[in-house]
């Protein structure tokens, strides 16, 4: 009996290990990019219609400018990484649209993220693209890009909410 003890606790490490991801990078990504896809467009419907025009500076972008910013951001770098084609700007939604245009927008691009970085592993991650002003840098870099730019916007959701008297989703008591 003890054998077979020392047996299986030998065993669990291995088990564990074949377990383990081979694209634990990407893994990673997509489980930010359920978090975001969930969060960000929870925050926007957060926010009354009549406050997409709500900015908190003269400098600042207004909230409805924010939601086209996200869907541009995730566009863009979804693109980046799986050598998609670049939306077009005619195709992008504009501030000005309703809120119902710009939530669905935002939750378009979630899913069209979602679909883009389904099947990509981190065997790519070295492969080099042009971001912003025809910099190259590393798909892993653009990762990263990705995942600060889901925390960025869902903080800057949660500001614009808070400073008008709404709780962000992720602040709210679950039942």
């Amino acid at each position: 009996m003890r054998k077979m003890v020392v047996l299986l606790l030998l065993a669990m490490p291995l088990a564990a290990a074949a377990q383990q991801s081979k694209s634990p990078v990407m893994d990673a990504l997509r489980q930010s990019l359920q978090r975001a896809a969930k969060n960000t467009p929870a925050a926007a419907e957060e926010m009354p219609a009549d406050k997409f025009g709500y900015k908190p500076t003269e400098k600042q972008m207004t909230f409805g400018k924010l939601m086209t910013h996200i869907v541009e951001a995730n566009e863009y770098f979804c693109a980046k990484l799986s050598d998609g084609a670049e939306p077009k700007e005619s195709d992008q939604p504009k501030e000005g649209e309703s809120k119902e245009k710009l939530v669905a927008a935002v939750r378009k691009s979630f899913d069209d993220c979602n679909s883009k970085l389904a099947k990509l592993d981190d065997s790519k991650l070295g492969e080099e693209v042009k971001v912003f002003g025809g910099r190259t840098v590393s798909k892993a870099a653009v990762v990263l890009m990705l995942a600060g730019s889901f925390t960025d916007h869902y903080a800057m959701e949660a500001q614009y909410l808070r400073l008008n008297g709404l709780t962000p989703p992720t602040a709210k008591e679950k039942d």
